[in-house]
């Protein structure tokens, strides 16, 4: 057990029947903590805002509804995401865009009875931030009158709303962050995601910040994202700065993926599905050899014998794209000079 100082001994007492978080020293001197790294600021508490404020509704946008037997029946649909034949959201808590100082919403969101409805339709799947950079940028814009230009100065709600500066030193910006990020991954479901936009001023600090929330088991991705082509300045004595950062991290271990195709370009169809059949779709052939050997690959398959290394997949995944139609068989069965390919059609 640990030895306590009378006077150590007595605030503990006096934090348990206050029933308030103990500080951070006593982790150490109560408990075996296990973490070998840890994130350290002037300022680093565990307390999280718990403040619950009521949403008030400024405005609302949307058509009038068409009073249809076919928007009645939809009415009865209970999803979340259900609309009427107009594309409009029939029930729910999304699309709503609140404004406010964002660590008050998160924790009226989190501790407030919205948090019933969020978790009746499955939680929060996906976070998308984009908080300050510390760019210094002024938002001010030249606005064109008749022949005359005059400067707009942002008033104090857009400066609120679009400030991307910080300028209040590397602790404030951890602390500001540190605690959001907490409130949001309460708010998470427990197979969510958030994604966190920032660039070279402060990815460093974030990157440690979603460890300590989220733990560094469940950073999945740094997205290099560039947003410009390379500088012309010859004034310039560095490379250009060009690429933005976006942090991907999940909740748990199985987070909800969606993939996301694309319409691939037409010089990349062309390039790589050299062949055509007769439906019109383009194809292209691998040849089904393995790279290295492997004995559940080493099969004869339709009097196709193995080449020396044996096929590139087992003998179900062979049989299951013969079943597909995506072989093809050369007349000539020998396995080096002719051997046996399958097709990768472009739908």
């Amino acid at each position: 057990m640990p030895r306590l100082s009378d006077q150590e001994r007595q605030e503990v007492m006096r934090y348990l029947e206050a029933d308030e978080p103990l500080p951070e020293k006593y982790r150490f001197l109560l408990f075996e903590d296990k973490r070998q790294v840890e994130l350290v600021w002037n300022g680093k508490t565990n307390t999280v805002c718990n403040v619950v404020l009521p949403f008030q509704t400024i405005e609302q946008v949307d058509e009038p509804r068409a009073e249809q037997p076919a928007d009645a029946m939809a009415m009865e649909q209970t999803d979340l995401f259900s609309t009427d034949l107009r594309g409009r959201q029939l029930q729910g808590w999304t699309n709503k865009l609140i404004w406010g100082d964002n660590k008050l919403i998160l924790s009226s969101l989190k501790n407030g009875p919205l948090r019933e409805q969020i978790e009746a339709q499955g939680g929060l799947k996906l976070i998308y931030i984009d908080p300050p950079f510390d760019v210094g940028a002024d938002f001010s814009m030249d606005i064109e009158i008749g022949g005359d230009t005059f400067t707009k100065k942002p008033n104090i709600l857009e400066e609120i709303a679009y400030r991307d500066t910080w300028g209040k030193g590397a602790d404030s910006f951890i602390t500001m962050i540190y605690e959001r990020l907490a409130l949001m991954r309460a708010l998470l479901a427990t197979d969510g995601s958030i994604y966190v936009h920032c660039d070279w001023r402060v990815n460093s600090l974030l990157r440690l910040a979603l460890d300590e929330v989220f733990g560094a088991e469940f950073f999945v991705n740094e997205i290099i994202w560039k947003r410009k082509g390379g500088s012309a300045l010859s004034s310039m004595k560095k490379l250009s700065v060009n690429t933005d950062t976006v942090f991907l991290c999940t909740k748990s271990s199985l987070p909800t993926w969606n993939k996301v195709h694309m319409e691939p370009d037409q010089d990349y169809i062309e390039q790589m599905f050299t062949r055509q059949g007769e439906d019109g779709r383009r194809y292209m052939v691998n040849v089904m050899r393995s790279p290295s050997p492997r004995p559940n690959l080493m099969y004869d398959y339709k009097g196709h014998k193995a080449p020396p290394n044996g096929w590139a997949v087992p003998y179900e995944t062979m049989a299951r794209l013969d079943e597909e139609g995506r072989l093809y068989f050369p007349a000539s069965k020998e396995p080096l000079k002719n051997p046996l390919k399958s097709i990768q059609i472009q739908d």
